[in-house]
């Protein structure tokens, strides 16, 4: 049994990608299995491009053209310095320090407890914002922290 034919997938993509995918006529749709191999592939491109969609940043980087990382995912290198540990008024343990690389600094916020002493060479995956308001304050300038790993 033959499963459904996709039209949505374009066979000449598919059969440049995949030479077993080929219609036989022009314009014709392409088998299911084809189709989901087109997919499987697409995502495998993208997952290989995500380090770079991620934003691969520097202090320096950032500080110049902060509009342009606003909100986008960034990934860093630096040294942990300026560390300052703290509990909120609900209750929940939360760090900041500076990344410093290359002369220059960016403002690192994550919930939780440091994992590395200061001074130590850290990588930050997170989230850049120009400006930020939590609980009627504003932060400029900061990242928010998903991972914080020591080198």
């Amino acid at each position: 049994m033959k499963g459904p034919r996709l039209s949505i997938v374009p066979a000449a993509v598919l059969s440049s990608v995949f030479p077993g995918c080929k219609s036989r006529r022009r314009g014709a749709a392409v088998s299911w299995r084809c189709a989901t191999a087109g997919v499987a592939y697409a995502v495998y491109l993208l997952l290989l491009a995500l380090p770079a969609i991620a934003g691969e940043a520097t202090p320096g980087a950032i500080m110049a053209n902060p509009e342009r990382f606003d909100g986008a995912g960034v990934t860093m290198h630096g040294r942990m310095t300026n560390l300052r540990t703290t509990v909120s008024r609900k209750g929940n343990p939360y760090y900041t320090f500076d990344l410093a690389a290359g002369g220059q600094s960016v403002r690192i916020f994550s919930f939780g407890s440091p994992p590395c002493p200061e001074g130590a060479g850290v990588t930050v995956d997170g989230k850049f914002d120009r400006e930020k308001r939590v609980s009627g304050r504003t932060f400029y300038n900061e990242v928010t922290a998903a991972r914080v790993a020591c080198q």
